[in-house]
């Protein structure tokens, strides 16, 4: 250095001070950055552009549109067209049911008809004989409750049916067992004869299930459940309460909210079984 010179820095580069104050947000550039331009930049390139879409897209849309409303259309046509058959055809099923039904009822009126007849002539063949005599008299006192004869006689009227609302568990339903215990707890209290919905019960009747529906002698029958039942209208019915069936009966009612009814009747005609037939036979000796 030229001692006495001197120096002029004015036109020189100026420098930052060593010592200068940074900013506060100095380190939140990034952040601030993000905020000022929230959109990438190729998004918002994109979206610059904009325009109607494509006329394919558009095209493709219409014609899925039609397909489904051509299938839509061509079903609504097939079930208005096969209405009328499947109603023809239940007509058809309907009307044979009932005439098998009342054909049944033919033949059991012919059966009934036919065991009379056999009857008489059974009486007379036997009536020179004093054993035959008292086997027609053992015949004539087992026949009622065996169900071989019709009868009459006074006694009382059971009906029974479900809940008014049937639970999902079906407890509330009437069973062919809860029937079962029923007709037992009858025979216990006396029943000198007994029918379900008009079918004669003896001791050969089968009470089942079948699906939903419950059988005597594999017919259906059909709810409320009327057990008409011959005896002395006076005791039967205190007697079948204190039965193991009536008591079961009895629960039923008051937990399940079950129908049991019980009237007395002054009279009551049961046809026979048409069910029972001869299975063995021997020469009297």
């Amino acid at each position: 250095m030229v001692e006495g010179a001197d120096w002029d820095y004015s036109g020189g580069v100026n420098l930052p001070e060593q010592n200068a104050p940074l900013r506060k947000d100095a380190s939140m550039d990034l952040l601030n950055d993000i905020l000022r331009n929230p959109m990438d930049e190729d998004y918002r390139a994109v979206a610059a552009r904009g325009g109607p879409r494509r006329p394919a897209s558009r095209l493709a849309v219409l014609v899925i549109c039609l397909v489904i409303g051509a299938m839509f259309t061509l079903s609504a046509v097939q079930t208005t067209r096969a209405a009328p058959v499947a109603a023809t055809e239940r007509e058809q099923l309907i009307r044979q049911a009932r005439d098998q039904e009342q054909e049944q009822e033919q033949l059991r009126d012919d059966i009934e008809r036919m065991r009379t007849e056999n009857a008489d002539i059974r009486a007379g063949l036997l009536a020179d004989s004093e054993d035959a005599r008292i086997a027609q008299t053992e015949i004539q006192r087992l026949a009622p409750g065996a169900g071989e004869v019709p009868v009459s006689g006074p006694g009382i009227i059971i009906v029974v049916d479900d809940a008014p609302a049937v639970r999902e568990d079906k407890l509330n339903r009437v069973l062919d067992k809860d029937l079962q215990m029923m007709v037992n707890g009858l025979w216990l209290a006396g029943a000198e004869a007994i029918a379900i919905n008009g079918h004669r019960v003896s001791s050969l009747t089968a009470i089942r299930n079948a699906g939903d529906a419950v059988t005597v002698n594999y017919r259906s029958l059909t709810r409320p459940y009327r057990v008409e039942v011959i005896g002395d209208p006076h005791t039967l019915a205190a007697r079948f309460a204190d039965s193991p069936g009536g008591q079961i009966w009895q629960g039923l009612a008051q937990n399940y909210e079950m129908r049991f009814d019980i009237i007395q009747a002054e009279e009551i005609q049961l046809r026979a079984d048409p069910s029972l037939g001869l299975n063995h036979a021997r020469r009297a000796t």
